[in-house]
This record gives structure tokens, C-alpha cells and sequence, in this order.
């Protein structure tokens, strides 16, 4: 007989609302547009707490927001993303803390995979 062990989530260091309110002000200090936060934590099958969606109108201010993100983060909380991709063609940027999932897409690939549709379940915050 096979067994898995699944292991748990690890956790961030850092609690939840600080590091979303961290991650949003960063976001919206290079102006990145239609900034939500979906709420996760009620949906059992959910990978992580909070996704933080925005968009951006280049590729250019996709990666200025994503290096925005990180250098803020670390800055105020000390603290590095698991791991983040998409930094190759900044279409589409994935930053994983664990807890939080920051998503920084080009406008029209946020229309294309409509992230927000697939997770409609969740608790919706809009941010200005």
C-alpha cells in the first residue's frame, strides 16, 4: 500500500492584513489599476489566503509594480516572496508569500484568463 503525506502550507512570519495593506500601497504607488483583493480563507480549496489582483498598461510598469512589491515588502516586513515568476515577458506576474498571492497582469491578459471569475466564491475588496 502507497501512502501520501501532504504537507501543510507553511506559514509567512508576517500577519495577513499587514502584509496585504503593504502589498496594496505598493501596488497603488505605481499606480496600478483595478487593485482587488480576494479573500480565500472560506474556500477549502484554496492555495492561499488573499490573492491580490491589479493590472498595468505595459509591460514596463508590470515589472516596475512587481519590483515595487518586493523591494516594499521586504523593506517593511523583512520579508522575501517564496518565490515569484513571470518577470520574463511581465505579462502576467505571480508573487507567492505564502499567504498572500499577488497577481500583476497586463490589462488585456487579466481580461483573457479573468482570475476574478474563477474565484468568484471569495470575498471581493476593492482598492483606490
Amino acid at each position: 500500500m502507497r501512502t501520501t503525506t501532504v504537507k501543510a502550507k507553511p506559514k509567512s512570519k508576517t500577519k495577513l492584513p499587514a502584509l496585504s495593506k503593504v502589498i496594496v500601497d505598493a501596488i497603488l504607488d505605481k499606480k496600478g489599476e483595478e487593485v482587488v483583493s480576494l479573500d480565500l480563507r472560506k474556500i477549502g480549496d484554496a492555495v492561499t489566503d488573499v490573492f491580490i489582483v491589479c493590472h498595468a498598461t505595459s509591460r514596463v510598469q508590470v515589472k516596475a509594480i512587481a519590483d515595487h512589491v518586493e523591494g516594499k515588502v521586504k523593506a517593511v516586513l523583512k520579508e522575501n516572496p517564496v518565490r515569484s515568476e513571470g518577470f520574463e515577458n511581465c505579462e502576467w506576474v505571480l508573487i507567492d508569500y505564502f499567504d498572500a498571492v499577488v497577481h500583476i497582469f497586463l490589462k488585456e491578459r487579466r481580461e483573457f484568463y479573468q482570475l476574478e471569475d474563477l474565484w468568484q466564491d471569495a470575498e471581493r475588496t476593492e482598492h483606490e
